[in-house]
């Protein structure tokens, strides 16, 4: 985590209270955690760092575009990005990680890294099932759609098979 040292907030020169910090996140950020599955992307985070006596409060908020690839249709289309997420740090023995909410960090300590959290943060804010927004509202023209709607499986008419009908039935509607 090295090469990303501009993620790097050293809180031990700053006073308790509330601080802003900016990011610019792009497509060399992605590379350095080897993910390809967003293509162009051009995402702001700002993150509120609220230095407290104990512990820090951390407050991302990301906006942007992604460029994904839609499940269905194969087609590329950007992916309007806006998420949120809390982040605490607070101090222990030794450091810890396995709470995704909350980080320990061991005494001593002078900065944290917060590359991983934007990282997850940016992730997880895309949805499992990727839709190109033109496949919904029917304004998607493509080969693989025209693909599919011929091979969708045809609908017969109820209302032509009278004559297969079981006769018990038919009694029955004697009946009415």
């Amino acid at each position: 985590m090295e090469a990303l040292t501009e993620f790097m907030i050293p809180f031990v020169g700053l006073k308790e209270g509330r601080h802003a910090f900016s990011f610019s996140i792009g497509e060399t950020f992605f590379n350095h955690f080897e993910f390809s599955d967003f293509h162009q992307p051009k995402v702001e985070v700002a993150l509120t760092f609220e230095k407290k006596a104990t512990l820090m409060n951390l407050h991302f908020e990301a906006k942007g575009t992604v460029g994904l690839i839609c499940d269905v249709t194969n087609e590329p289309f950007d992916f309007d990005l806006k998420t949120h997420w809390d982040w605490i740090v607070k101090f222990g023995d030794h450091y810890n990680d396995d709470n995704e909410e909350c980080l320990i960090l061991p005494h001593g300590s002078y900065q944290v890294h917060v590359a991983q959290p934007i990282f997850e943060m940016l992730v997880l804010a895309v949805p499992f099932k990727k839709v190109h927004p033109g496949v919904a509202d029917g304004t998607l023209h493509s080969e693989i759609l025209k693909r599919l709607e011929e091979l969708q499986p045809k609908v017969e008419n109820d209302s032509d098979d009278d004559s297969e009908n079981d006769p018990r039935w038919d009694k029955l509607k004697d009946l009415l």
